[in-house]
């Protein structure tokens, strides 16, 4: 693990809880990082931007005074996910917040810009860029990521189509430095077959949607326990770039999700008021059917940390 950064190479447990676009607040990064896990959250989804700066201050004080009375426990590093696309006017605001704050770990998203890798950099800072692809993941390293983060077939929100396996196999017969894998992980064996497929970390977004933490309604917390694989649609209708999606949302706003329209790539759209993504149409992996109740992040990071010591356990056991 020395060949990781050290913000990475300390985490008590290999999990990145994913960026939640509106739902990921203050509340929920900081029970992540307190259960363990490395939060996570978009800048864009403080708003007004201002508002950006006083999360920022909210999360490094509460994760600060954690630590300083756990000293045994210390809470893990948190994550700001950045849009580096051009339709994004705050990115410039978001990214000098994150530079006054020092954010440990910055997540970069549909786009690579060598400029915001320098001003993660130049505090210390680990950029990780999340791709779909093998071509991507070389002009994320080109352009000075650290890392990357693979979103393979099943992630929730924007994914990729590709087998984990086939994904994480190209990638690591070039590069050696810190891995993700995203794409249907919601259990503590899942975070161990990431391991064992070459990846250092697991990322998982929607199962900690259906947290108490989790700014979300409970409609949408109720519809993922009540869901599971086959209720996932992958479309490119809501935003321009594909995604997976909870079905149940989809009908509720008047559309057949078997018969959903082709969406023109070049207007991509980030939660516009003519898509309402994803306030209305809910973002949703495959991995959802081990989903089963509303639970605290504590709680469910703890089952996560009983079931990968069960799988750890049966392997060495054959």
């Amino acid at each position: 693990m020395s060949r990781l950064p050290p913000a990475l190479r300390s985490l008590p447990f290999p999990v990145i809880g994913s960026p939640l676009f509106i739902i990921s607040t203050p509340k929920l990064v900081i029970a992540q990082c307190i259960a363990g896990v490395v939060g996570s959250m978009p800048a864009l989804n403080a708003r007004p931007a201002e508002q950006l700066e006083e999360w920022l201050v909210e999360i490094t004080e509460a994760l600060a005074a954690h630590s300083k009375a756990h000293p045994d426990q210390p809470a893990a590093p948190f994550a700001i996910n950045q849009i580096v696309h051009k339709s994004n006017d705050r990115l410039e605001h978001d990214m000098a917040m994150c530079v006054k704050y020092k954010v440990p770990i910055i997540i970069t998203s549909l786009g690579a810009r060598e400029d915001m890798n320098a001003a993660a950099h130049s505090y210390g800072g680990v950029v990780l860029h999340d791709i779909i692809n093998n071509k991507h993941a070389h002009k994320a390293i080109e352009k000075g990521a650290d890392g990357l983060i693979a979103v393979a077939a099943g992630a929730g929100g924007h994914a990729g189509v590709k087998s984990p396996f086939a994904l994480i196999q190209e990638i690591r017969q070039w590069f050696d430095g810190p891995l993700v894998l995203s794409g249907s992980i919601s259990t503590g064996d899942a975070v161990l077959a990431a391991q064992a497929a070459g990846a250092d970390f697991a990322y998982i977004g929607s199962a900690f949607i259906a947290t108490q933490e989790a700014r979300a309604s409970e409609a949408y917390k109720q519809a993922i326990v009540a869901s599971n694989s086959d209720d996932i649609v992958y479309s490119n209708l809501f935003t321009g770039v594909h995604g997976n999606y909870l079905a149940p949302s989809i009908r509720s706003a008047g559309l057949d999700p078997e018969h959903l329209p082709e969406s023109d790539p070049s207007k991509m759209n980030f939660g516009g008021d003519k898509s309402k993504a994803w306030k209305d149409i809910w973002g949703c992996g495959q991995g959802i059917g081990s989903i089963t109740q509303v639970q605290s992040t504590a709680d469910y990071v703890a089952q996560l940390k009983r079931e990968y010591a069960a799988a750890r356990a049966r392997l060495q056991m054959g």
